[in-house]
Parts: C-alpha cells; sequence; structure tokens
C-alpha cells in the first residue's frame, strides 16, 4: 500500500493547446520554468485535444519528434487528458465540453488516437492512463440506447489498448471521470454503470479485459461537490473492483451558512464567468442536495429559499490545492485530505495529477499578467501537494 512513486504531474489543460506549436510553446512557457520553482521532478499531465493529436498523427515521425522534444526539455509523461476534444479555452466552453460523447464514433476514434501517442511516450515500464467525459451530459438529449453505445465503444477501446499493449508493451488504461450534472455524477451511479459494463463483457467473455483496460478518473473536486463521503465512495469503488486509474488532486469552492453569510455570496457572485461550467450543490439541514446548472450572479446575490436556508454550497470551480481559504469562502481541501488518505491505502498506486485549470478565470486571474504569476501559483500547487503527499504512510 503506497502512492504512486512517479513523478507528480499537472495537467496542462491549464494553458491553451489548440495546435502543436502552442502545445510545445505552453511546455516551455511555464511547465520547464514552474519546475525549476517547484525543485522537484515533474510530470506533463498532457491535454492534447483532437486537432493536436490528428496533427502528430499526420505525418511519419512526428510522434518521434514530439516523445524527443520532451526528452529534451526533461519532462516525462505518463497520463493524457483526453476529456475536452476541442478549444478548452474558447470564450464559452460550458457544456460544450461533454461533446463529443461516447456513444459517437468521434470520441472513440480521438482515445485511440490519443493511446498510440502516449504509447510512444510511455517509459519502459510505466503503465499510462487517459482521463475521458463521463459518458455524457443529462442536460442532453440521448437515446433509448446510450448506454449501450457507450459500452459497445469502450468495449472496443478495450480491445484496441490490449492490442496496442501487445504491439508496443505499453499496458495503457482509461479513466472515466464522473463529473456533476454528467450521465455519470455521483458515486452509485458509477458504479451501477460499471455493473452493467462488466455484465456485458461477462457475456462476450472479455470481463478481464474490461477490469484490466476501464475504470475511473477520481476527481476530488467533484464528489466533495456532491457532498459524498470521500473515504467511503473511494472504499465503494474499491470493493466493487471498479479500478482508479487516475486521481485528480483538486479543490472545489465552499460557502458556509449562505443566509447569514452576504459577504460570503457578495464573494461567490466574483466567480461567475462566462467559459466554464459551474455546477453549484446546496447541502439542505435535513441532509438532501439541491443542484444548480451553473452558478450565476442572481443564485449568488438573491438565491431561492431553499438554497438561502442550505447550511452549505459547493461549487465546481477548481481552486488552487494549496488555499484553505479564499475571503470569507472556503475550500474543499479537507476533502482532498481525505482522499489521499484513502488512496494511500489501496493495493495499487494511481495516477496523480493536479488538474486546476481555471487560473485565467479566477477573480484577478492571470489573464493580462506576467506569466511569472501562473508560473508561482502552479509551483505552490505543487510544492503544497507534495507536502500532503508525504504526511501519508508509508
Amino acid at each position: 500500500m503506497s502512492l504512486s512513486a512517479l513523478p507528480l504531474s499537472y495537467c496542462t489543460n491549464v494553458h491553451p493547446g489548440r495546435n502543436l506549436a502552442e502545445v510545445l510553446a505552453g511546455l516551455r512557457q511555464f511547465t520547464v520554468p514552474m519546475r525549476a520553482v517547484f525543485g522537484h521532478p515533474l510530470a506533463a499531465g498532457l491535454w492534447l485535444a483532437a486537432p493536436v493529436v490528428s496533427e502528430l498523427l499526420a505525418k511519419e515521425g512526428r510522434v518521434a519528434e514530439f516523445v524527443r522534444t520532451l526528452a529534451d526539455l526533461g519532462l516525462p509523461c505518463h497520463t493524457l487528458n483526453a476529456f475536452p476534444y476541442g478549444d478548452f479555452h474558447s470564450q464559452r466552453v460550458k457544456e460544450n465540453v461533454y461533446l463529443p460523447d461516447w456513444s459517437h464514433p468521434a470520441r472513440l476514434k480521438y482515445t485511440i488516437d490519443c493511446a498510440k501517442v502516449l504509447a510512444a511516450l510511455l517509459a519502459e515500464g510505466v503503465e499510462g492512463s487517459i482521463s475521458t467525459v463521463p459518458l455524457g451530459f443529462k442536460g442532453f438529449s440521448h437515446s433509448e440506447n446510450f448506454l449501450d453505445d457507450c459500452i459497445g465503444q469502450l468495449l472496443t477501446l478495450a480491445r484496441h489498448l490490449k492490442a496496442l499493449e501487445t504491439e508496443t508493451g505499453r499496458l495503457i488504461r482509461l479513466a472515466i471521470e464522473p463529473e456533476p450534472l454528467c450521465v455519470l455524477e455521483t458515486t452509485p451511479e458509477a458504479l451501477s454503470f460499471f455493473d452493467r459494463l462488466f455484465a456485458v463483457a461477462s457475456r462476450t467473455g472479455e470481463l478481464d479485459l474490461a477490469r484490466k483496460h476501464l475504470g475511473v478518473c477520481y476527481d476530488v473536486c467533484h464528489q466533495a461537490v456532491e457532498f459524498e463521503s470521500i473515504a467511503d465512495s473511494i472504499g465503494a469503488f474499491e470493493r466493487a473492483g471498479v479500478r482508479l486509474n487516475k486521481i485528480h488532486i483538486t479543490c472545489a469552492l465552499q460557502l458556509d451558512e449562505p443566509g447569514s453569510n452576504p459577504a460570503g455570496r457578495e464573494a461567490l457572485a466574483r466567480y461567475v464567468e462566462e467559459r466554464y461550467l459551474h455546477q453549484t450543490t446546496a447541502r439542505v439541514r435535513t441532509g438532501g442536495v439541491l443542484r444548480q446548472l451553473d452558478l450565476t450572479t442572481e443564485l449568488a446575490r438573491n438565491p431561492p429559499e431553499e438554497f438561502r436556508s442550505a447550511d452549505c454550497w459547493r461549487i465546481h470551480f477548481h481552486v488552487p490545492v494549496d488555499a484553505e481559504r479564499l475571503g470569507p469562502l472556503g475550500t474543499t481541501r479537507t476533502e482532498l485530505k481525505q482522499a489521499l488518505a484513502a488512496v494511500a491505502k489501496l493495493e495499487y498506486a494511481p495516477h496523480l495529477e493536479v488538474e486546476t485549470y481555471t487560473w485565467e478565470v479566477l477573480p484577478g486571474g492571470t489573464t493580462g499578467k506576467s506569466p511569472e504569476a501562473l508560473i508561482q501559483g502552479l509551483a505552490r500547487e505543487m510544492t503544497a501537494t507534495r507536502s500532503l503527499l508525504s504526511d501519508q504512510p508509508v
């Protein structure tokens, strides 16, 4: 029982990456200088959008050149974020980030292509992981066969990953990432889906294949927003035999006692922004959970009575993981500590990745500021995370 010994990674979806040149520019401008401030080995948790992967695979030798460039930069890579398919830094991303969903052939092709690139990037003896969307978004319409279509494509992916392992010797696992208001949102929903997936795989004689290559990306922010017991949630996945292939080290915003906390609600209104979706939940005093699609100024400043009388709100807004508080607002850093303690008890070691992609849209964020501000902020996160990991018993 121990945490991953691989270099800690942070997800490069915090930087624009609409083409290969932009990806490399971000690594040189931010990642390498941040590693120097961090002062410890660092892995790049690469986000390679579909156009970037297509660019890499379009010309023979380009992937090998990319591998050499990362080696020259001293940046190993063992995990990819294949959740955002397109431009994750456009003016409005919101619910479009969940497209294409896992019933669509484009999602399967993109993920297979990501696996081809990752296999080339992996060092000898190191496993790879790829995080992906939680099948789709609840707010979109889906066919009656949606779940079965997703299962069919996921099992097709597993076969491709098996063939890739045979060809290259590199084992790669998919990590499906539950998220608020998505098809896979809560731990029980995710477990129910994997039960269904494993049942289909069992009928086709592919249960071992499915268990080996298909698992979960556990984003701590997401499950904290659901007001789940983090330790119980991780334990439930373990008991069900669903592997946590990747842990996103993340924190959510928290507003305590909203009805008597106008300063906190006014501070929260400053987090309203137009790029990303910030699903908002409220825990009522009887224990239930209310949900709103997005954080709005109206919700923050003039909430409906059921939200106003709740004892706590949590907002899907990834905030720096070193922050215990942000002015009158709290964070779910306590839940992050609980997650790392639970992960440390597993019989295997999931990949660990800091994923605060929101720096540009934080109030007073890095937009228009010097790159040094972002470099220093990321380094603080990595240093704080390393400290939290060091606190776990060996």
